[in-house]
């Protein structure tokens, strides 16, 4: 009986492992910003060009936790960096579309120009899962940059 109990109590305690290891994959909103404040922080300490060559190392960690990452573009919409994709590195990016034809890109330009940071809805590839999926994006300006930093739903 004690052999039954004990491995029922060990299974148990590994779903609820399990259950809070799998909630944990998707980062959180706060988590987000966190993530652009790192990055502002360490622009001011460390300056852009470091900064923006850490963000772009994609196998590096300081700007990366499970599917958060970091983007920055310029204020034509020009990507700097980011921290997920290599290939968007350097990339024009305003004529950028979702699933849905959304220009997320245009439309983030303007809410940076007109309130300076918040948070944008639209979908995108989820770099963990690999399927396209509801994010929100988070993003500040800072200077001439905006910091971006997204969670997927």
């Amino acid at each position: 009986m004690f052999k039954l109990l004990k491995a029922l109590l060990v299974c148990t305690s590994l779903a609820f492992c399990s259950a809070g290891h799998a909630a944990s994959e998707h980062g959180s909103r706060e988590e987000a910003i966190a993530l652009v404040q790192k990055t502002i922080a360490s622009i001011k300490a460390n300056g852009r060009e470091k900064t923006i060559a850490e963000i772009n190392n994609v196998q590096g960690t300081k700007f990366r936790d499970r599917d958060l990452y970091i983007t920055v573009n310029d204020m034509s919409a020009k990507n700097l960096a980011h921290g997920s994709n290599p290939r968007m590195q350097g990339k024009d990016l305003i004529d950028l579309k979702d699933a849905d034809g959304k220009a997320f890109m245009r439309e983030r330009l303007e809410l940076v120009k007109t309130k300076g940071k918040g948070w944008q809805d639209y979908k995108f590839v989820n770099p963990v899962s690999k399927q396209i999926e509801d994010k929100s994006m988070y993003f500040e300006k800072f200077e001439d940059l905006i910091i971006n930093c997204g969670v997927y739903k």
